[in-house]
């Protein structure tokens, strides 16, 4: 008997965990587990260019002081090429990605991702001079670019709608994640250890893409149905002999190739021209503008420098480190209120929060050169952090949804594509003009101009922005 009372519980354990593994939500279920498993593959990129982002970050203070750990000096003109050239890269990386995946495939992208990113720490390690800096950030870029194009389509065609959200909320879930490591790895190891380590993500996310097929959307609109058969059934997770899963893949051939008939038919320029159109560009203008001259990227990108102008009594790289954690977790609260709350709000709340937290924090480094603020030196930590977590749920959470959504479904594809590259030059402008409007204006006036630009942004949001949860992405 007492064996019997010993293993109900183990019985009952087993039970709740076959339950679960078979409930079609869970993404460790028998369908869903290498549409998951895949995404995490695939990942590894997005993780690897949040490293080198925040990896560069304590590094580009460093190389301004005297404990620079390379053997020529670095002025701020420069810091700031190093630190936008990252955009310039990005442009390049977007439209190379955009080019390519639909006429080559998705996964000969996901392969070229792994070599720019190679030659970026490579460049970082053998360093000679400033120019050896300013390839390896561009390379960096390329790889970020990309990454932002090619993931999210590759994710949308190998998941089932109901993990759909999810998996695709990984993509900036691992970029942040990384973000934070890199700030951990570049605080706690010299400039020339972690290179040659690092350098190995790239090496195991180059082998790993051989584990996974082409996704089957690309195969059929490729003609080349058997491959695309078998992929189908790789990611669904279903046998060769599922009758039902035969039928599931007609499906889907019928609707794709019913969509590339009508989208060969019905597109036509006079789309672009429409009242609605119009509406999305001016929406979608204001997001990239809320989006960039907010400073959130910028921030990330000159942490160090920032808390360094601060006049904080903090360590600077615990502070770096902790504002690491926090943009994780504001990009994980997007994920449980965005289809909750809807994408609006979040905005209002994201704007609004970050124009007071950055006007706040331009009062504190005015008053903190005139006066001795030395007992309240942990708010410059406390003011960054809210203003983080603000930007992360909303302007840069919800970013992507609301592009996407905000588009007619005419156009949607051409004019998110040209969104993006847009979005990726705005990141070089406000990159490089950031760190010389810091030594120009001072810090206190940087964030005052950014504080009421992204306040004229909740106002535009507050007035004009439509919400978007729940429309369906076939909407006109």
């Amino acid at each position: 008997m007492r064996f019997s009372r010993c293993g109900d519980p183990i019985a009952a354990m087993t039970v709740k965990l076959a339950s679960l593994f078979e409930n079609p939500n869970c993404l460790l279920s028998h369908r869903n587990r290498h549409q998951f498993l895949v995404t995490l593959l695939v990942n590894i990129a997005t993780f690897s260019h949040g490293l080198g982002v925040g990896w560069m970050s304590p590094v580009m203070r460093n190389l301004q002081t005297d404990e620079s750990p390379l053997d020529f000096p670095v002025l701020v003109q420069q810091v700031s090429w190093i630190g936008s050239l990252v955009g310039i890269g990005s442009v390049i990386g977007n439209i190379l990605a955009g080019f390519l995946q639909d006429r080559f495939g998705r996964k000969l992208v996901l392969f070229g991702i792994a070599i720019p990113y190679t030659i970026f720490w490579s460049l970082i390690y053998f360093v000679q001079s400033v120019e050896f800096l300013y390839v390896g950030r561009l390379m960096a870029g390329m790889t970020g670019g990309a990454c932002y194009v090619v993931l999210p389509t590759f994710i949308s065609e190998i998941a089932d709608s109901n993990i759909r959200g999810r998996l695709g909320a990984m993509i900036l879930l691992s970029v942040n994640t990384g973000v934070l490591v890199g700030y951990i790895v570049s605080t706690s190891v010299g400039y020339f250890t972690s290179p040659p380590f690092i350098i190995a993500l790239p090496v195991c996310y180059f082998i790993c893409n051989f584990l996974f097929p082409e996704t089957p959307h690309h195969l059929i609109r490729k003609g080349r149905l058997e491959e695309a058969k078998k992929s189908f059934q790789f990611y669904k997770g279903i046998r060769r002999d599922d009758i039902k899963a035969d039928s599931e893949f007609e499906d889907l051939k019928f609707h794709l190739n019913r969509e590339q008939a009508e989208k060969e038919r019905s597109f036509d320029y006079k789309d672009f021209i429409t009242k609605p159109a119009f509406k999305a560009y001016a929406s979608a203008s204001v997001l990239l503008i809320a989006n960039q001259f907010s400073g959130s990227f910028c921030i990330t990108t000159y942490m160090s420098d920032v808390f360094a102008a601060s006049h904080t009594t903090l360590n600077l790289s615990m502070c770096t480190i902790v504002i690491g954690v926090l943009q994780i977790v504001g990009n994980y609260v997007t994920t449980l209120l965005c289809d909750k709350y809807g994408r609006r709000i979040l905005m209002l709340t994201s704007t609004s929060g970050a124009s007071v937290c950055l006007s706040a924090f331009g009062c504190y480094t005015f008053f903190a050169i005139r006066y001795d603020l030395t007992a309240v030196g942990w708010m410059p930590l406390a003011i960054i952090s809210f203003y983080v977590f603000f930007c992360n749920f909303g302007l840069v959470g919800c970013l992507f949804v609301v592009l996407v959504e905000v588009f007619p479904s005419k156009i949607r594809s051409a004019a998110v594509s040209t969104f993006v590259v847009i979005l990726s030059s705005t990141v070089f402008l406000t990159l490089k003009i950031f760190p010389l409007c810091m030594a120009v204006w001072g810090i206190s006036i940087t964030m005052w101009c950014c504080s009421g630009i992204t306040f004229a942004c909740f106002l535009y949001f507050c007035f004009f922005l439509e919400e978007t949860n729940g429309k369906s992405l076939l909407e006109a």
